[in-house]
């Protein structure tokens, strides 16, 4: 396995296990130098929480970006998560340009949505700037709405395989090149993962849990981004992603305490694991 650089760019959630305290241990715990830029700092995350704090960090980003360039710094592969506004996702596409060493991947995370709308502090506009940043990235990572937001297409929370082939196609027709759509079931008591690459496509189909947890989209997407970079195929990075975002929440849902996310961090052995097979 190579040791890999890996920026990674979202917000802090001081509390509540999403964003850059979920990817900063996964990542590392798949071996590689995983170096964070903070796109804003928050007490806690949005979800189920009231009076939180948030400081926006976009103004600090260009000074940090500066002195990365005085100091010749580069990086393997770029993977963003929550990202606050379209300034922000302006700067991630020059960093995308400016960092990237030999062999180098992009990897986004449109973290804007879910079930069938976009999260409060996002508007179509920003959709659309993200669009610019998902369609030039090597892998983007949408779950299913924002798949719709990004390619203009209807949501629908019933859907045949029809539905989701013309949203793959509507996806690679506007850019995206290697795609990997989450939360893809057909059945009620599935769920699972499609992977686009090249001219190939696979799903990957693996057991619904009904309650839903917190960050588990920030923990597929890490440890996705760690299983890639450790030489995995995207197909059985998607795989490895999947089986410990379950095991993570099947290690949380009893817990009746624990609602303001999974408890990733017993399972990280499992993943570790995981990526030696």
């Amino acid at each position: 396995m190579s040791y890999k650089r890996i920026l990674t760019i979202q917000d802090i959630s001081c509390f509540g296990q999403c964003s850059l305290t979920v990817a900063l241990p996964i990542l590392s715990a798949a071996g590689h130098e995983t170096v964070i830029l903070p796109s804003a700092v928050l007490s806690t995350h949005t979800a189920g929480f009231t009076g939180f704090t948030c400081r926006d960090l976009t103004e600090d980003i260009p000074s940090i970006t500066a002195h990365w360039k005085k100091e010749g710094i580069s990086f393997d592969a770029i993977y963003t998560g929550y990202l606050g506004s379209a300034t922000q996702i302006d700067y991630v596409k020059d960093m995308i340009k400016d960092f990237g060493s030999e062999n180098f991947v992009s990897i986004v995370d449109p973290a804007m949505a879910d079930n069938g709308r976009l999260y409060p502090a996002f508007d179509q506009a920003f959709a659309n700037q993200m669009k610019t940043l998902a369609f030039e990235a090597d892998m983007i990572l949408p779950n299913i709405t924002e798949a719709c937001f990004l390619t203009d297409t209807e949501y629908r929370e019933s859907y045949d395989e029809a539905y989701i082939d013309g949203i793959l196609d509507k996806l690679r027709a506007s850019g995206a090149k290697t795609i990997i759509l989450t939360g893809v079931g057909y059945t009620w008591d599935t769920t699972g993962v499609v992977v686009f690459e090249g001219d190939n496509k696979s799903y990957y189909k693996h057991k619904r849990i009904s309650k839903g947890s917190h960050g588990t989209g920030d923990v597929y997407a890490s440890s996705f981004t760690g299983a890639y970079l450790s030489g995995k195929t995207a197909y059985e990075s998607a795989v490895i992603a999947a089986d410990y975002t379950v095991r993570c929440i099947e290690g949380t849902i009893s817990d009746e305490s624990h609602w303001y996310g999974v408890k990733f961090e017993p399972a990280l052995p499992y993943y570790m694991d995981s990526l030696k097979g």
